[in-house]
């Protein structure tokens, strides 16, 4: 039942991103963009919007808000919430919410919606993409309309990035089933914006909330309309349909020079990766090949050709921030090695060329989502390595994903915030968005003990010691981090050049309230 479930939440949250290729053509998002105080936004699709349930629309920094919130450089500031209390006692945040916040329709903000929001996300009916990231809430008390208590059953300092999770309206949403109610095509947020028409498949419409708790936004509309084609983006840009959107490397060179736009490559803590399947019988029963096939992949020749140079090795989760482990082994470009390795481990090449085992052939597909030119680019170099020291790999493009039956995938991870993030969910057995069905005993242990403490140090070491035990049982082949390349109109002022975004760019509407548009 749980992996059922599990599966339930990787299929919605597809759905989230389903591609859907808009032409040059949408005549709804033209006509808004006349209005002169209006962006439009080059925008992946959606086909829900919920942030209790699905982590990576960055939408959601546009229509809700949370308790705490992120500055300029990542760190935890206050959110609705004003301020915050620590017990070590009895390991309970007390927050103080802010006067006079409304909901968009209105009504009035509560203590009870953050309550009602984080027990729809521990719920496991709901089958929320990021519910292990609340795992150590014991519980939620509302003694008052402003104030929230949160107890854990041990220290967690990641939980402060948690709370900035967008809060859901209880008024709206109690007694419903939140993975299907209207509300996810009709959101309705205290964030800076607010929804107000959604023409499916072609742009989401927004104008902005007046009664905003931090100040009403200067522009007056957003419109995200829907470009999954990234070559379509670069053509709209340069026709005036778009005033922004992320592009890959090689569209964003024909904008050099171009005084109408800038570029804005931001680095970020989105890491491309190799995800092998433990519950395939290939990698479950070679424990050896990610480790050995790591050596096998030049990275840096993916970073050249692919990336045009935008981008750096990665070798860890924690490259990002100021946990990483630069002592660790890094598997560094050596295909004699991968060879030796798998030789070690008793394969052998057959007639073909083609290393086998016990009457297994070393062969294996790398799955991709449609959508996406650079990580296909990605795979196909990975591929044509493994290939050339005796693996058949090939690459395969598909519209929806396997997660289970599937041998790898080219994955993409990664957040600037708190450690905790992207590692105890991914890596950890049975945690949300363990799509591998990676199991590691000591992992587990450390990425516990990590969370478990508000001791810095001890923290370091812990994660330290947790990037070393996975070069010794690797779940992924790390690749690279990939910056985020936007290409937006020159007028558009706010933008945080050196923020570090997370997982496909997001990040950057972080401060959009205080975006103009000269």
């Amino acid at each position: 039942m749980k992996k059922m479930k599990k599966l339930l939440a990787l299929g919605i949250a597809l759905a989230m991103t389903a591609t859907v290729f808009a032409g040059c053509g949408n005549k709804a998002a033209d006509s808004d963009a006349k209005d002169g105080n209006t962006l439009v936004y080059g925008s992946q699709d959606y086909t829900a919007i919920n942030p209790a349930l699905y982590e990576h629309g960055e939408i959601n920094l546009l229509l809700f808000a949370g308790l705490t919130a992120h500055d300029e450089n990542d760190k935890v500031v206050p959110g609705m919430a004003e301020s915050w209390d620590w017990d070590a006692a009895d390991n309970t945040y007390t927050f103080h919410i802010r006067d006079g916040i409304t909901w968009q329709d209105g009504e009035k903000f509560t203590a009870n919606d953050v309550k009602f929001t984080l027990e729809a996300i521990m719920n496991p009916d709901n089958a929320s993409e990021i519910a292990s990231n609340y795992e150590d809430i014991t519980k939620i008390e509302v003694p008052d309309d402003k104030t929230v208590k949160i107890s854990l059953k041990a220290p967690n300092v990641a939980m402060l990035d948690y709370l900035t999770i967008g809060i859901l309206p209880a008024h709206l949403l109690e007694g419903k089933n939140l993975a299907t109610d209207d509300f996810n095509r009709k959101p309705i947020g205290t964030g800076p914006y607010k929804l107000v028409s959604w023409d499916e498949g072609q742009s989401i419409t927004m104008e902005k909330f007046d009664n905003y708790y931090a100040g009403a936004p200067k522009i007056d509309k957003v419109i995200f309309k829907i470009v999954e084609d990234t070559k379509a983006r670069a053509m709209q840009l340069k026709s005036g349909e778009l005033d922004m959107a992320q592009v890959p490397p090689n569209d964003a060179k024909q904008f050099e020079g171009n005084d109408e736009f800038k570029i804005y490559d931001m680095k970020t803590a989105d890491y491309r990766g190799i995800m092998y399947n433990f519950n395939n019988d290939l990698f479950k029963n070679n424990r050896e090949l990610p480790n050995a096939l790591s050596y096998a992949i030049d990275r840096q020749a993916i970073i050249d050709s692919v990336l045009l140079g935008e981008g750096q090795l990665a070798y860890s989760p924690l490259q990002a921030g100021s946990y990483n482990n630069p002592d660790i082994e890094k598997f560094d470009y050596n295909p004699a090695k991968a060879q030796e390795m798998l030789e070690a481990a008793g394969w052998k090449k057959g007639s073909d060329g083609v290393y086998e085992k016990n009457g297994t052939r070393l062969a294996f597909k790398i799955n991709i989502a449609e959508g996406d030119q650079v990580r296909v680019d990605i795979a196909n170099v990975a591929a044509q390595n493994l290939k050339d020291i005796g693996v058949d790999a090939t690459v395969s493009v598909n519209a929806e994903t396997d997660w289970a039956g599937q041998e790898t995938y080219l994955i993409g991870w990664g957040s600037p915030f708190d450690p905790d993030d992207h590692t105890y969910k991914v890596f950890g057995t049975d945690k949300g968005s363990n799509y591998s069905g990676y199991s590691n005993p000591k992992v587990d242990e450390l990425l516990q003990k990590a969370r478990e403490t508000d001791n810095d140090a001890q923290r370091m070491e812990y994660y330290k010691a947790f990037q070393e035990e996975l070069t010794k049982d690797m779940p992924y082949t790390f690749i690279a981090y990939v910056d985020a390349i936007y290409v937006a109109k020159a007028n558009i002022q706010g933008i945080t050049p050196d923020t570090i975004l997370g997982h496909h760019g997001v990040g950057i509407f972080w401060n959009i309230a205080d975006w103009t548009l000269n």
